[in-house]
C-alpha cells in the first residue's frame, strides 16, 4: 500500500476522535505558550540583576518576574500531563478500532485467502504491527504538535523582538527539513522491509511450534534451525539498517541545531555590544531569552526527526494493516434467502472448481442425493473430497454449474442458515480454551443439561469427562490435556447436539480406537437416521452400509452405487477395497 493510502487510511481512524484531537492541540498551544513565557521572564530577571537601576538589585520587579515564571512552568506541566493524557487515549482507542477491524475482517475474508498465507503472517500483523502503529500515533501526539507549535511560536516571538537574529535561524532551518526528509524517505523502505521480514520470522516460528511433534518425529530441529537462522539473520540485517538510517536522523539534526545556537550567540553578542548606551539596547537578558529560544526552537527538529524515523515505522506497519482490513471480502449475503425446514436433497448440476486458475480438479460433477440418504465419497488423496465438503458448505463457491440444497442454488441462500443445517465433524479437531460444557454447547448455546449429557453419552464421551477434575465444568487448555481421540469424541458430541438435517463426516473417526469406533458409529448410525449425510473416508470399512457410494478420482465420481453393485462391476472402487483387504 502506498504511503498517501496509508495515511488517508489512519485519518479515517482519527476521525471519531476529532474533539479530542481538538482538545489535544489547544492544550498543546498552552504548553508551548508557557515554555515561551518562561525565557521572557527569565530574560526580564536577569535584567533586573545585570543592569540595576541606581547601583542596586530591583527586587519588586525581579520578584514578580520570577513568580511569573514559576507559574508559566507549572501551566506548561499541567497541560502537558493532558496532553499526554488525551494522546495516550487517542493513540490506544485508534489501536483498538484497527484491531477489532482486522479481526473482524478476518472473520468475513473467504478461506482461499487465509489458506494462501501463513497464519503467522497475519497474527503478525494484527499483534506486533498494531503496537508499532500505536506508538508511531504517541509519538505523534506527544512531540509533534508541540514541536511545530514551538517552532512556529519561537520563530514569532523572535521577529517581533529583533527580526535581523530571526531572520539568520530562518536561513539556516531549511537545511534541517532537508537533512529529516533526506533521511526519512529512506528510513521508511527500510522499516517496510523490517516488517515483512519480521513478519516472515513469525509465521515459520509459529508453523514450527505448532507442528512440533511432526518436526521431531522427522528430526528436522536441524533443519529447521538453520531456516530460523537464515530469516533471523534477515531480520537482523534489515532491523540494523532501520536503525541506522533512523539513528543518523537525530546527530544530522543535532549538527544543524549546534550551527543555529551559534549564530545565534555571534550575532547576539554583536548587537549587545553595538546598542550598549542607545535608547534601546539589546541586553545581556535579551541574549539569553533569545539563546534559551535558540535551544527550544531547536529542539523540535531534534524530536520531529525522531518522530519522523518512528512514523515511517508506523506508516509501514499500518500499510500492511491498512491492506489486511481492505482486502475482498465473502460476497454479501444481503439478497439472499434462508433456508428453512431443509429435508435433504442435495444436488450439483455441472460443477467445475479450481483452487488456482492453471489447474483443474473438480469437473462436470453431477449428484443426485435423495432426503436421508448416506453417501459415501472415497477415491485416492488428491482427487476432490474434502474439495467437495468445502463447496457443499460454500466455503468456496464453484467456478461453474451450480449446487442445490432441497432444489434452492446455495449461493442465493445466507451462508449461516446453510451451514446450520449441516452438522461437520473434521478429522482436525479444535477446541476453544474454556469449559467441557462451553466447548459442548458453542452450537446450542441454549440447551439443557440433559440434552448435553445425552449428547455426550450418545458420543461415548461422557465417561471420561465425569473423570476430568471438574466433570463438564473442567477448564480446557490450562491443566487439563487431553488426547486426540477424547477431543474428537468433544467434536462429535457438539455436533449430535446440535442434530442438524444434514451431516458431514469427514474421517470423524480416525483418532478414535477400534473398539471406541464402533460405538461411535453404531451412535453415528442412530444419528443418520432420516438425515443426509456425506461420509468422506478412506477405510472402507467404515462406509459398506451406505445408501450410495461416491468414487472419485481426479475430480470426477467416476463410479456410483452401494458397496456390493461396486464390487460386482469390478471398476476402480474394487481396486481400492481389495488393496485394502487383499491380505485379509
Amino acid at each position: 500500500m502506498k504511503k498517501k493510502e496509508t495515511l488517508r487510511g489512519i485519518l479515517r481512524y482519527l476521525r471519531p476522535h476529532l474533539p479530542a484531537l481538538i482538545l489535544a492541540l489547544f492544550a498543546a498551544l498552552i504548553v508551548v505558550a508557557g515554555q515561551l513565557l518562561a525565557p521572557f521572564f527569565a530574560g526580564r530577571a536577569i535584567d533586573c540583576i545585570a543592569t540595576p537601576e541606581k547601583g542596586g538589585i530591583l527586587w519588586e520587579k525581579l520578584t514578580s518576574y520570577l513568580i511569573a515564571l514559576g507559574a508559566s512552568a507549572v501551566c506548561a506541566m499541567i497541560f502537558q500531563w493532558i496532553l499526554t493524557l488525551l494522546s495516550n487515549r487517542i493513540a490506544y482507542r485508534v489501536l483498538s478500532s484497527i484491531r477489532k477491524d482486522a479481526f473482524a475482517k478476518i472473520e468475513k475474508l473467504p478461506l482461499k485467502y487465509l489458506d494462501a498465507r501463513p497464519y503467522g503472517d497475519t497474527l503478525s500483523a494484527i499483534v506486533s504491527d498494531a503496537e508499532t502503529v500505536a506508538d508511531g500515533l504517541l509519538l505523534g501526539f506527544s512531540q509533534l504538535f508541540t514541536g511545530i507549535c514551538t517552532i512556529v511560536g519561537v520563530l514569532g516571538v523572535m521577529l517581533a523582538v529583533r527580526w535581523e537574529i530571526a531572520l539568520v535561524v530562518f536561513c539556516i532551518t531549511p537545511l534541517s527539513f532537508f537533512v529529516a526528509r533526506f533521511i526519512a524517505r529512506r528510513t521508511y523502505k527500510t522499516y517496510r522491509a523490517q516488517a515483512s521480514a519480521r513478519a516472515d520470522e513469525t509465521a515459520f516460528a509459529d508453523e514450527m511450534i505448532g507442528n512440533l511433534k511432526i518436526v521431531k518425529a522427522f528430526s528436522r530441529e536441524s533443519v529447521n534451525e538453520k531456516i530460523f537462522a537464515e530469516k533471523n539473520e534477515e531480520l537482523r540485517r534489515t532491523s540494523l539498517r532501520a536503525v541506522f538510517f533512523s539513528s543518523t536522523t537525530n546527530p544530522s539534526t543535532r549538527f544543524v541545531n549546534a550551527l543555529v545556537y551559534a549564530a545565534v550567540v555571534l550575532a547576539g553578542g554583536y548587537f549587545v555590544i553595538s546598542t550598549a548606551g542607545m535608547g534601546a539596547p539589546f541586553t545581556v537578558g535579551a541574549l539569553t531569552t533569545f539563546l534559551q529560544y535558540a535551544n527550544q526552537y531547536t529542539k523540535p527538529f531534534n524530536e520531529i526527526s525522531e518522530v519522523f524515523a518512528e512514523f515511517q515505522n508506523a506508516l509501514a506497519c499500518a500499510g500492511r494493516l491498512l491492506k489486511l482490513i481492505g482486502e475482498e471480502e465473502e460476497p454479501s449475503d444481503e439478497n439472499c434467502i434462508s433456508l428453512e425446514n431443509v429435508k435433504g436433497a442435495v444436488a450439483a448440476k455441472d460443477v467445475a472448481f479450481s483452487y488456482t486458475p492453471e489447474k483443474e480438479l473438480i469437473k462436470h460433477l453431477d449428484l443426485d442425493i435423495k432426503p436421508g440418504m448416506r453417501v459415501a465419497i472415497v477415491g485416492p488423496t488428491g482427487c476432490g473430497k474434502t474439495t467437495l465438503i468445502n463447496l457443499l458448505m460454500r466455503f468456496y463457491d464453484v467456478d461453474e454449474g451450480a449446487i442445490f440444497v432441497d432444489g434452492q442454488d446455495i449461493r442465493t441462500v445466507t451462508r449461516q442458515s446453510l451451514r446450520e443445517n449441516f452438522g461437520m465433524v473434521l478429522q482436525e479437531t479444535w477446541l476453544k480454551e474454556g469449559t467441557v460444557r462451553e466447548n459442548l454447547t458453542l452450537g446450542q448455546p441454549d440447551c439443557t443439561e440433559e440434552e448435553m449429557i445425552e449428547a455426550a453419552k450418545a458420543a461415548k464421551a461422557h465417561s471420561f469427562i465425569m473423570r476430568l477434575p471438574a466433570g463438564y465444568e473442567t477448564v480446557l487448555g490450562r491443566d487439563t490435556a487431553l488426547s486426540e481421540g477424547q477431543k474428537q469424541l468433544l467434536c462429535i458430541a457438539r455436533v449430535m447436539l446440535c442434530r442438524p438435517p444434514m451431516l458431514i463426516l469427514d474421517e470423524a473417526t480416525s483418532n478414535i480406537d477400534t473398539r471406541t469406533e464402533k460405538l461411535v458409529q453404531d451412535a453415528f448410525a442412530a444419528l443418520m437416521q432420516g438425515r443426509t449425510s456425506f461420509i468422506v473416508a478412506h477405510r472402507l470399512s467404515t462406509v459398506q452400509n451406505a445408501d450410495l457410494i461416491l468414487v472419485m478420482k481426479d475430480g470426477k465420481v467416476i463410479e456410483h452405487g452401494t458397496h456390493q453393485t461396486l464390487l460386482e462391476e469390478g471398476g476402480f472402487y474394487r481396486e481400492l477395497y481389495n488393496a485394502q483387504f487383499a491380505r485379509m
